[in-house]
Formats: structure tokens, sequence, C-alpha cells
């Protein structure tokens, strides 16, 4: 039991600690977001009403509820919570919470929630630490990251949790967070007001964390007359406020001066709109993508890398988040920018396309069809295909494009970058393809 000094002790820190502390949800009804994890039915909802014993791994980006979650299952269940940090804690530490948990489950019955925080920060170690607890069911193991599990936690203890994803708040939740923040006697009480532009400019500072939101709206409040505008937002985050809305014309006017400025090779021009788009809290998935695809259809084959790194880019995002992130997606936006350019492989498929929307497609080769199924070989199906691997340089002369498209040329290689080694290579494949003179002359 507590003494009379711990009440005395925590209930003097009540008033101090941070609004998003305050603001932590009661129940799993008050958790903003998430609807996909807490909805009528769902495993999380069903194992929390049933108090049933339970491990969980939470995985998401920073803000989006994860402790919360945690703290929200212990208090609904009315588990003792413990949480355990995987930055500075170590196998004694884990040890000792497990040892306590047991004990307190042997005197009172009372079973503990085990909370860690950045559990892939633990080594190999310290994970197998947590898997007698876990499979004893000694407590309620609840890990929470911000990285691929996957990748990050042993193979047991993953197979003996409920791995549960969770993403990023929508503008209306976090909004939705702030205005409730206001108004409640937990949060700031209705003692100043937030003005429809400060808010706008809190979420897009949030960039989906709510926890963000909530640091940004105090630390306005605090400094504020009454009035939260975008000027004291502005002077309490020292942040400016960048004019930028997600579904209307800034934010296609900055996309397009971004894609455009990479064309142009203007490394300088690219950085700082890919800074607008993050400062104003786009969603770094739509940069990332929007640069995947700018490195087929602007680079292509004159630089094959560039698909490479931008595909690891994004994939980086996915894995770390902001603000990291936004290193990744510079040095993807710097080597596109600076790339020699081809827009050889959207006219390919674009010509190609067309032909087809056109009619113009021709039947398939008969020594090219599928001659796997009963009947086919009689119908003659596969006959005279040869296997280009059974020949020099893997190439032998035959038919694959249909008769009537004989001549069309789709792909077009320009002379820049790597493409030029490309163009040379293809066109003596397609002279003897095609049984036609190459570009010297000479048919090969």
């Amino acid at each position: 039991m507590d003494s009379l000094f711990d009440s005395a002790a925590e209930e003097a820190h009540r008033g101090q600690e941070p609004l998003a502390v305050r603001m932590r949800p009661r129940s799993l009804d008050e958790v903003i977001g998430q609807r996909h994890l807490l909805g009528p039915g769902t495993p999380l909802r069903r194992l929390v009403e049933a108090e049933a014993p339970m491990s969980l791994f939470l995985w998401g980006p920073p803000g989006t509820g994860k402790t919360t979650l945690a703290y929200v299952v212990a208090g609904v269940t009315r588990r003792r919570f413990v949480e355990v940090s995987a930055v500075s804690a170590g196998v004694k530490e884990v040890r000792a919470a497990i040892e306590q948990a047991r004990r307190e489950l042997g005197m009172s019955g009372r079973q503990t929630v085990l909370f860690v925080d950045e559990v892939h920060r633990f080594n190999k170690a310290q994970q197998d630490a947590l898997l007698p607890a876990v499979e004893n069911r000694w407590v309620t193991f609840i890990g929470a990251t911000t990285e691929n599990p996957f990748f990050s936690v042993i193979s047991p203890l993953l197979s003996r949790s409920l791995l549960l994803t969770l993403e990023p708040l929508s503008d209306d939740d976090v909004r939705t967070v702030l205005e409730r923040a206001v108004a409640d006697p937990r949060g700031l009480d209705g003692r100043v007001r937030l003005t429809p532009e400060a808010t706008g400019h809190l979420v897009r500072l949030a960039g989906g964390d709510a926890r963000r939101s909530l640091t940004y709206l105090e630390a306005a409040a605090l400094i504020a007359d009454g009035e939260v505008t975008v000027e004291v937002v502005e002077r309490a985050v020292d942040k400016a406020a960048v004019r930028y809305d997600r579904q209307g014309d800034q934010h296609y006017d900055v996309i397009s001066g971004f894609i455009k400025s990479m064309r142009g090779s203007d490394a300088d021009a690219a950085l700082h709109y890919l800074a607008r788009m993050i400062e104003a809290g786009e969603d770094p998935r739509f940069i990332a993508r929007r640069i995947m695809i700018f490195a087929s259809e602007d680079v292509g084959m004159a630089d094959p890398t560039c698909l490479q790194v931008a595909v690891a880019a994004a994939q980086a995002v996915e894995l770390i988040g902001l603000p990291e992130g936004r290193l990744n997606l510079a040095q993807a936006v710097i080597h596109c920018a600076l790339a020699p350019k081809s827009n050889a492989v959207i006219s390919a498929i674009d010509a190609a396309a067309a032909d087809v929307r056109r009619g113009d497609i021709g039947q398939v080769p008969g020594h090219l069809r599928d001659a796997h199924y009963a009947g086919a070989r009689k119908l003659g199906h596969g006959k005279g295909y040869k296997y280009p691997h059974d020949f020099e340089h893997g190439l032998v002369r035959q038919d694959y494009i249909p008769g009537t498209l004989r001549d069309r040329r789709y792909y077009q290689p320009t002379r820049h970058g790597a493409e030029a080694a490309f163009a040379d290579r293809w066109a003596r494949i397609r002279a003897f393809l095609r049984g036609v003179p190459g570009e010297d002359g000479k048919t090969r």
C-alpha cells in the first residue's frame, strides 16, 4: 500500500506534469485515432474487456499513442504499471521488475503491466530475459517500438505476442486532441482561446504526433494573453507558419516546384521545396512516393541506381520516421537532381500503351504461347521455340513481338549518362533480333 507521504507527493506533482501527460486518456473510448485497433470486436478491445493475460508489441511512429495504450490497458484492467526504458535499463533491471511482479502476483494476486519503451534497443540477451515472464504470464508485457519488430525483436518473443501496428494520427485526430486539451479541466481548462488559424498551424507542425501538438500548445499557452494565435505559436516554438494546405493550391504548387527543380538538376531548389513540405507537415511517405516515380520517369536508364536510392529512402522513412527520415529523403533528392536525365522509360511505356488502346495488339507468336496444359501441343503452341540460354551470348534470332508491330520502336534511349551504354546494346540486340541493319549499317 502506498504511504500517505507517497499520495501527497503524487498529488502535488500532478499539477506540474506536462500537458501531454495530464491529457493521457483513461479509457479506450477516450483514445483518439487507431480506430482499427480499438473498434468493437477488435482483438485488443476483447483482451482488455476480458482482462485476459496478454503480451503485446505496439509498433508505430512517435506520438501515435503507444505509451498511452499501455497506460490505458493497465488502468482499465486495474493492474500495476511498471515502465522500463530500453535506452537506460539492462538485464538486471528487467529481472528485478519481473521478480517484483512475481512477488506481487503471489502475495496479492494483482497482475503487473511491464511496459518496455524503445524495446528494439534491447539486445538479444536483454530480450531473452523477458521470455520466461511472457511465457509463464508473470506479467502483461507491452513493448513499444518505432522500428520494424520483425528486424529488431527476437522470434521467440515476437511469436508469443500480439503485434499491433499504430498509424500516424490524421489532421482531424490531432485537431480533436488540441480542442480537448484546451477545454478539459485536466488540460488548460478554457483559460485560453485557440484560434482556427493557430489550430491549423499546430496540426501542421505536429505531423501526426499528438504529443508534439500538445507540447507546442502548452508552450504557446504559457506566453499567450488569453488567446493563442499563429503569431503566438511562432514565438513559442520558433517555427514560422508555412502557408501550405495539403488539399489546396499550395500542396500542388510546392510539389510541382519540387519535381521540376529535380528535373532541372537544381539540387538547392529541390532541397528548398523538400524542406517546405517537411516543415509544413506533409506526409513523408507521399514525398518518398513522388521521388520514386521521378526516378523512373525523369532519370530512368540514364542512372539505374537512382530508383534503388529512391526505394531505399522510402523504406528508411517507413522504418525510422521523421525527423531523422528527412536525411534519407534529402539524400535521394540530391541523387535524383544531379543524375543525368532521360524520359525514355515513360515515353516507351506510353507509346506501347497507345498502340494497345488503339487495338494494335496482334497475336502472340505461336512459338511463345503457353504449352504446359493438355492439348496445347496439338494446337502448335510452343512449337519451334528456341531457348536463349542454349545459344551463345544468351541470344537467338526469333520473333517475340506480334508480327503487325515488328517495326514499332517503343524504347528509344538517349545518350545521357549510363543510358548511352544501354542504347548501344539495345541497338545491337534489336538489329540481331529483327534481322535488319543496325545504326552502323551492318546486319548481325
